[in-house]
């Protein structure tokens, strides 16, 4: 039996989720989506993204992440075209941050963290590695995504494998079962669409909400990645840095300003990341201040916040159509893409296999499955 399977949704949830399915031969896979890899606009999350490999779940719920790591450090070894390169990553903590109202990336600031047996080489740094005004920090190997590239490798590897991708707008989710390439209604929808969650008919799910990031990206190298535990500005402004591999440039970032719909960015902001940025690694800047910066763009982007947790489950229309969600992923996307699209694999294989099909001889869905 060959399953019809549309995914709403070009991001990066969205297009793993689609080459995951399509690595069955009895899913046909259609994505359909308003914007695709190349485009730049506030809605679409994936291309503003750093992106880098930064655990922030609780250790319960460390499923996503736990799952996505090993093949993301696969495809940084093995795939040089996919644009991921390994890199050093510091986090800095000050204990008044720890100490003050929690922020949603908080995890990664645990001083005992979880991730400390997954990711390589990790260690916690003695005082005379802090920058001024920090008490505490940990050293890891990480990696920094191209999104430009990696976007478009994806893309890429699911054309090989038959997906087939269509622009589309819908105002509701059961207008996506008819944009399936095999000519006939779609057996299984996949809801990928990030912050579109929100108001798109059939799911309007008010537990979405944007969290604007506003970053700027330099051609400055720096080395290693960056990220503290707070600034002075108070919570929705943060500090992280990150180097694109391939000639893609540095990320300095940035916010994380939970309900804010701005999609142009602020220059007070811009002035306050770069004076920040350059006071804990003076070293991007040739010892020049921001003036020894070189701008290529800013950016701001809408993460897809979910107050209530990423949402990957199944369910149906009343139409009967099933129906499997990935959505809400904030700001690690990237990073829980595997786990979840694997988590998506799994409720469509329970459809099929109350449909009465034996998926007995099913392919793994990653090269490092036991």
């Amino acid at each position: 039996m060959t399953n019809a399977i549309v995914v709403v949704g070009a991001g990066v949830s969205g297009l793993t989720t689609a080459l995951l399915l399509s690595k069955s031969n009895a899913n046909v896979v259609t994505i359909i989506a308003k914007h695709m890899p190349g485009d730049y606009d506030i809605e679409y999350a994936s291309p503003w993204a750093g992106a880098n490999f930064l655990p922030m779940s609780t250790r319960e719920n460390s499923r996503w992440e736990r799952r996505t790591w090993p093949e993301i450090k696969r495809i940084t070894e093995e795939v040089p075209e996919a644009g991921i390169h390994f890199q050093t990553s510091r986090i800095f903590r000050r204990d008044k941050d720890m100490e003050g109202p929690s922020c949603p990336s908080d995890p990664m600031f645990d001083h005992d963290p979880w991730f400390q047996s997954v990711l390589p080489d990790y260690k916690e740094l003695d005082a005379a590695s802090l920058p001024a005004g920090h008490d505490s920090g940990c050293e890891f190997t990480s990696v920094c995504i191209n999104t430009a590239m990696y976007l478009q490798w994806l893309v890429g590897q699911c054309i090989k494998n038959g997906v087939v991708l269509k622009r589309a707008v819908i105002s509701h989710i059961r207008e996506a079962k008819n944009y399936s390439h095999t000519g006939k209604p779609a057996d299984i929808i996949v809801n990928a669409t990030g912050l579109g969650s929100l108001k798109l008919g059939g799911v309007e799910d008010q537990a979405m909400a944007p969290s604007r990031g506003q970053i700027i990206l330099v051609r400055n190298e720096l080395h290693p990645m960056i990220t503290t535990s707070g600034t002075e500005e108070g919570l929705p402004e943060i500090l992280y840095t990150m180097q694109r591999p391939a000639g893609g440039g540095t990320i300095l970032g940035g916010t994380y300003d939970i309900g804010n719909w701005e999609s142009v960015p602020d220059p007070n902001i811009a002035l306050r990341i770069m004076r920040r940025v350059v006071e804990v690694c003076p070293e991007i800047a040739g010892g020049k201040g921001i003036d020894g910066l070189s701008v290529i763009r800013h950016g701001a982007g809408l993460r897809p916040y979910r107050k209530t947790g990423v949402r990957v489950e199944r369910g149906k229309l009343d139409d009967g159509t099933h129906i499997v969600h990935n959505y809400g992923h904030a700001g690690w996307g990237y990073q829980g893409s595997y786990g979840c699209a694997e988590g998506v694999v799994e409720l469509v294989n329970a459809i099929r296999e109350e449909n009465g099909e034996s998926l007995v001889t099913e392919p793994k869905l990653f090269s490092w499955d036991n």
